[in-house]
């Protein structure tokens, strides 16, 4: 016998109980919230079947339904708080970086500092960043994420704090080191979070919003750094800088630590490859290009937050508040334009092409590398034309790293991406940030001499200095355009990686 009942529902109960049937995807429903005619079929094969069983049996579906719903509103709640202390933790990172650069010039007076020394504690910094975040990477794919990230917080608040006691250059320098130790911590741990709370579909704008700590941290470094060195001197800022760090290390261990893979089509997280986890990594083509292309942007990214605030102290004759005011729009303010639109056009692109995310990324530095260009070539005293420039430059650079940041992931297998971020990272900030720094403070100083030589003078001035740190900024669109060319040549590979890595995942999850 076949009864058939019809009753008027709640859309969601409609789309959830076809989800509990496997008749529709969870994202095809969508939660649906208007209300339509729904009509439950229901056969009865057992005699003496009547409306009060068919009844029960529509209750029974209803209370899977709203378990289901209250299960997936706690799930999206963890994801938005974790994301929301994720993103705390990468402001602060970003803030406690770059303090030092928003008072270098206080920093380099007081301790007769060339520009080349002050860029060798920024190398130093990066240099531990690198090689401490490589083992970080590895506990990361093991071990609590949300614990290392408290423990990593902790430690760089710390050493913040005691950077502002620096009583020499080399107590300044070891108190860095700490803080590159502990702020290691950070991308693996967070990247490797985020793939795990998030869907491939909605990744990008979630690292988006992780990201958005990288300009909001530079912009507020570099604003409240600059007034706090100009009302009560260089070291209360680092002081200042420790304090919403050690808040952010116990809001940490509030996250829900998810299952790893838990967003992935193909459910992988007790499955465990044979051999080396970093020889994994390096097969991967794709990842080639995207560590090249990570060496070159953080070239440029830590030759420029470091001494843009500078440049605009000498060359332009700002003072170090106005100088940090200008280094916080063009290098922190956009960035949030930057990163926001960027992660929209990742997701709109890679939804109408596997490497489309790349080819955003790579066409966004093609045209920012003419505007920084053009923005070096401003005159004294022209800050607004400078700012435009900078800042439209600057901005469109801040669109890799909603791009290929959600590309490794979509190359590299769940287990692996705190080790792949790490990877990454290390060459990122061993070629790229440490070398970025020195070697922008050597050029500094060598074009420096050559003005004072071709002058004819005997002492270092202040203009020669200007001169030099003004020629040695031309590096910065030059690698730029070689960045853009690597990324063109690593949209070429991703696809194909992109598909071995998916044709891995269905193999495993049909065993």
């Amino acid at each position: 016998m076949e009864v058939k009942c019809e009753e008027e529902t709640n859309a969601r109960f409609a789309s959830l109980a076809l989800i509990l049937h496997g008749v529709l995807s969870e994202n095809e429903s969508a939660f649906r919230t208007t209300r339509i005619r729904c009509v439950f079929v229901c056969a009865i094969k057992q005699s003496g079947t009547n409306h009060k069983s068919i009844n029960e049996s529509r209750k029974a579906t209803e209370r899977k339904i709203d378990t289901h719903m209250t299960q997936k509103r706690d799930q999206n709640n963890q994801a938005w708080f974790a994301l929301a202390v994720l993103f705390g933790i990468n402001m602060m990172n970003f803030f406690d970086r770059q303090i030092a650069a928003s008072v270098a010039k206080p920093v380099i007076d007081e301790f007769q500092l060339s520009d080349a020394a002050f860029g060798n504690m920024a190398m130093a910094f990066t240099l531990i960043y690198a090689a401490v975040g490589v083992p970080l990477g590895r506990w990361a794919d093991r071990g609590n994420r949300t614990r290392i990230l408290s423990i990593g917080v902790a430690v760089w608040s710390f050493f913040t704090a005691i950077s502002g006691f620096a009583w020499n250059y080399w107590s300044l320098f070891l108190a860095r080191i700490g803080v590159g130790v502990g702020e290691a911590s950070c991308s693996p741990a967070g990247n490797s979070l985020i793939g795990d709370l998030y869907p491939a579909s909605q990744r990008a704008r979630a690292l988006s919003v992780f990201m958005l700590g990288l300009p909001i941290g530079i912009f507020f470094s570099n604003l409240l750094g600059g007034m706090i060195a100009k009302s009560f001197g260089w070291r209360a800022a680092f002081f200042i800088a420790a304090v919403p760090g050690i808040l952010l290390a116990l809001l940490a261990m509030k996250i829900k630590e998810p299952v790893r893979g838990a967003t992935e089509e193909f459910q992988l997280s007790t499955h465990a490859r044979e051999g080396s986890p970093y020889w994994r990594v390096l097969s991967i083509p794709t990842m080639w290009w995207i560590i090249l292309s990570g060496a070159l942007h953080n070239f440029n990214a830590y030759a420029v937050n470091s001494f843009l605030p500078l440049y605009m102290g000498r060359y332009h004759g700002l003072d170090v508040q106005q100088s940090n005011f200008i280094a916080a729009v063009v290098l922190g303010a956009v960035g949030i334009v930057g990163l926001l639109g960027g992660g929209v056009a990742a997701d709109w692109a890679r939804k109408r092409s596997s490497n489309g995310r790349l080819l955003i990324s790579a066409l966004s530095l093609l045209i920012s590398t003419p505007c920084v260009y053009l923005a070096l070539n401003q005159k004294k005293g022209s800050l607004v034309s400078f700012m435009l420039l900078m800042g439209v430059g600057w901005m469109l650079i801040y669109v890799y790293y909603v791009t290929v940041y959600p590309a490794i992931q979509d190359v590299v297998e769940p287990g692996l991406r705190g080790t792949a971020m790490a990877l990454y990272f290390f060459a990122m900030y061993v070629l790229g940030g440490s070398f970025g720094t020195s070697i922008l403070g050597y050029l500094s100083d060598y074009f420096a001499k050559q003005a004072m030589a071709e002058a004819g003078a005997t002492a270092m001035a202040e203009g020669f200095r200007a001169a030099g740190l003004h020629s040695a900024f031309y590096v910065v669109p030059v690698v730029s355009l070689i960045l853009a060319l690597v990324l063109f040549a690593a949209a070429r590979t991703v696809s194909k990686d992109m598909e071995k890595l998916q044709a891995w995942m269905r193999q495993v999850a049909a065993k």
